[in-house]
């Protein structure tokens, strides 16, 4: 019996990098999982390599930037695992790169479509379900891009900026109904996304400096760390102890104890 048995989690992108890496620790804490995204075939995969573990998860294919699939989508883990109770929404894209002015708009909205209008449809969707319920966690996984500016890299930066306040937003309005939500950075490791990335003619024209950490970390014997070290922070979100911390964005060195700790002491008076 793990801390999670009972949960039923959504987790998007959940076919390879850490999408994968989350799906499969929350399904080895318990959790029924359903791993939603376009790639049937990859999903299909991590789906079958939890069930051979012992765990319990369906792959469900959809394009979280369309209604009609998400909504799709859900009601089709409501059918097979039962009420979501724990979203985490974690597809995207890196590009595109380069300046505001050579990129294509079209594809820089598109990626809007992946970093905001993918999220907001999900939390649309499986908020309802959670506040009627009185329990229920959404993480969305976020960027340190989203506190930095990153010149050549608008899309992503803006992308993840207007996640994180979704996020806020989100949980100030769920503040009372015993919904949580989160924002996350799930750290540094050399995934399709990364890979991608690096092949990128605008970005090794505008990014050398990432290229080069690109390919360290490729070549990093400990470069997929992160992979559990996201994971677990996922773990921890959901089973409920940080509740009191919903709204904010986090990243792996953030000591999350410490943080509800501050959280919780009374406030000093200085008069």
């Amino acid at each position: 019996m793990g801390i999670l048995t009972g949960e039923v989690a959504l987790v998007t992108g959940g076919g390879r990098g850490f999408g994968r890496a989350i799906a499969e620790r929350l399904a080895a804490e318990g959790a029924a999982v359903a791993l939603v995204a376009r790639s049937a075939e990859q999903i299909g995969e991590a789906a079958a390599v939890i069930g051979a573990r012992g765990g319990t998860a369906i792959p469900v294919t959809g394009d979280v930037t369309d209604p009609a699939s998400v909504a799709a989508a859900v009601a089709q883990v409501e059918e097979r695992l039962g009420a979501v109770s724990l979203l985490v929404s974690n597809a995207g894209v890196p590009g595109p790169f380069g300046p505001l002015w050579e990129v294509d708009p079209d594809a820089w909205w598109q990626a809007q479509a992946v970093h905001i209008r993918a999220p907001m449809l999900l939390l649309h969707r499986v908020l309802p379900g959670m506040i009627a319920r009185g329990q229920g966690r959404a993480i969305c996984v976020s960027a340190r891009a989203a506190r930095i500016v990153a010149p050549y890299m608008s899309a992503y930066c803006t992308g993840k900026i207007a996640l994180n306040r979704v996020v806020a937003e989100a949980a100030a309005e769920l503040a009372g109904t015993g919904v949580s939500a989160f924002a996350i950075d799930p750290g540094f490791v050399f995934t399709e996304l990364a890979r991608q990335t690096s092949e990128d003619q605008a970005a090794q024209r505008y990014l050398g400096g990432m290229m080069s950490r690109l390919r360290e970390r490729a070549n990093d014997p400990a470069g997929a760390d992160d992979l559990a070290r996201c994971a677990q922070r996922c773990v921890d979100l959901a089973s409920g102890r940080y509740d009191a911390l919903s709204g904010g964005y986090f990243e792996l060195p953030d000591d999350l104890d410490a943080l509800l700790a501050a959280r919780a002491a009374p406030s000093s008076n200085s008069d």
